[in-house]
């Protein structure tokens, strides 16, 4: 597969390789949704506590007697019916955690990238023609480049002038290349690459 790499300007400047097993890979929505889940479930803290009527202070004297006061009866005002009582049944830290295998894990991003790039909202520059970091210079870019709303830019650790360009606008999300996957690209719009970190993450799936 062929993709022309843009200067800021959107002027193509060349053209590179791109693997079709990566690019251009028949999308598995089945392996994609479970993906996502699974990422998603990893992000939750488990960390969420209430207390049950054994936990709360206090209600340790039986409210009134047993009989003769025409009330029901109760043992502890801190029982879960009671205000300021126990939660019945409430969560307790827990882990949510899921697992994935490294080769659904591939699938699922292959799977992304496949179903952007036939969309045309993959875009790839060079970016090197940023001498200094200005954010003005980046929208300006954006918009010659006809990127519209919420963009993932992925870098790779070089070009630092145009990844301090780019971080001070909001609608842009910046990705390492090497922490890409498949929930952050399905998530945004545009995915626009450098041209060293799209083939960084090319030579992920050669390893």
């Amino acid at each position: 597969m062929q993709v022309d790499v843009l200067n800021l300007k959107g002027e193509k400047i060349e053209q590179i390789e791109l693997k079709d097993s990566i690019f251009d890979f028949e999308p598995n929505m089945n392996v994609l949704t479970q993906y996502i889940r699974v990422y998603q479930m990893n992000q939750r803290q488990g960390t969420a506590s209430t207390k049950d009527r054994s936990e709360v202070s206090g209600g340790g004297a039986k409210p009134w007697r047993q009989k003769g006061t025409g009330r029901a009866r109760h043992g502890s005002t801190r029982s879960p019916i009671w205000v300021h009582g126990g939660i019945a049944h409430g969560p307790k830290p827990k882990s949510w955690k899921l697992s994935i295998s490294k080769s659904l894990r591939e699938n699922a991003l292959k799977s992304a990238l496949s179903l952007r790039m036939r969309e045309g909202k993959i875009v790839v520059i060079d970016g090197s023609d940023i001498k200094e970091p200005k954010t003005k210079i980046f929208a300006d870019a954006l918009e010659k480049l006809k990127i519209n709303g919420r963009v993932m830019f992925v870098w790779n650790g070089d070009q630092e002038n145009i990844v301090r360009s780019s971080r001070n606008i909001p609608e842009v999300f910046l990705v390492n290349s090497d922490s890409l996957n498949a929930y952050d690209v399905v998530k945004t719009p545009t995915v626009l690459f450098l041209k060293d970190a799209v083939l960084k993450v090319q030579e992920r799936f050669s390893k």
